[in-house]
């Protein structure tokens, strides 16, 4: 009997109609999806009806199962089953083609390897579940008590939406948190816009006090700022959450010799 273990965050989706609903929202376009974490395998024999899957997974121990449960598959090549940590293969790229992302990620690296989607210029977007939080921040607009240094990065690349909620319910063994899915489709590359590592310097600067204001987590350019703000029509007091992601950009480029 296969248990989930802990320490690689493993909860498999046991909830066929959150299946359904996550394959409805693939576009059926899709010539290639890389999944993240296939566990069990279910997700991926849904995904094996829209198009090729390489399908990454961490725990060796279930690399023999989905080896048996795909056998058919893998020896026609329409699916690739690779034993590694996809944090790892995220420093050479998950594939050398475009790819869109589909995966029920653990929840302690969730925002990292979305990120690390995100950098990857061969990744065209995504379909993921995530802690509900964290969907939250990254779906999150200027204004929202969410929108955080996550929503300000895929703001500036994707088209992004909220999908819907799952609840514990659906996962054996249950987390303690309630999940949701979210789709991010990229529109145009970081590199394209700014440079990136920078930015998230930047951005990791203006949220570091979420309650104080902008000016107040930015005091160390505090001159430049208000000439900058004045120019923008932007209020003294205006607190991070409030600012949007293309004013941001505007701020960091203006800064950007200063950081």
């Amino acid at each position: 009997m296969i248990r989930a273990k802990k320490h690689f965050g493993q909860n498999f989706l046991k909830d066929r109609i959150v299946l359904e609903k996550i394959i409805q929202a693939i576009s059926k376009d899709t010539k290639f999806i890389v999944e993240i974490g296939p566990g069990l395998g279910d997700l991926t024999q849904e995904l094996l009806k829209i198009s090729r899957v390489k399908a990454i997974e961490i725990d060796e121990d279930l690399i023999p199962f989905l080896r048996q449960k795909f056998k058919e598959q893998l020896a026609s090549a329409n699916l690739t089953l690779l034993n590694a940590d996809a944090s790892k293969l995220f420093e050479q790229g998950l594939d050398e083609n475009q790819y869109f992302l589909v995966a029920n990620l653990p929840y302690y690296v969730a925002s990292n390897l979305i990120l690390s989607a995100l950098k990857d210029k061969k990744c065209l977007g995504l379909i993921v579940m995530v802690q509900k939080e964290v969907a939250l921040k990254f779906c999150a607009k200027a204004g929202d008590s969410d929108f955080s240094a996550l929503g300000v990065l895929s703001s500036l690349i994707c088209e992004k939406e909220f999908l819907f909620e799952v609840p514990a319910h659906c996962f054996e063994p249950a987390p303690k948190v309630t999940s949701a899915v979210m789709m991010l489709k990229k529109e145009c590359e970081f590199e394209e816009i700014c440079d990136i590592k920078s930015f998230e310097k930047f951005l990791r600067a203006s949220f570091k006090a979420p309650r104080k204001t902008l000016l107040s987590n930015l005091k160390a350019y505090k001159t430049e700022l208000l000439e900058l703000f004045k120019a923008l029509n932007l209020k003294e007091n205006i607190r991070p959450h409030e600012l949007c992601a293309k004013s941001y950009l505007k701020l960091f480029q203006n800064l950007k010799d200063s950081l």
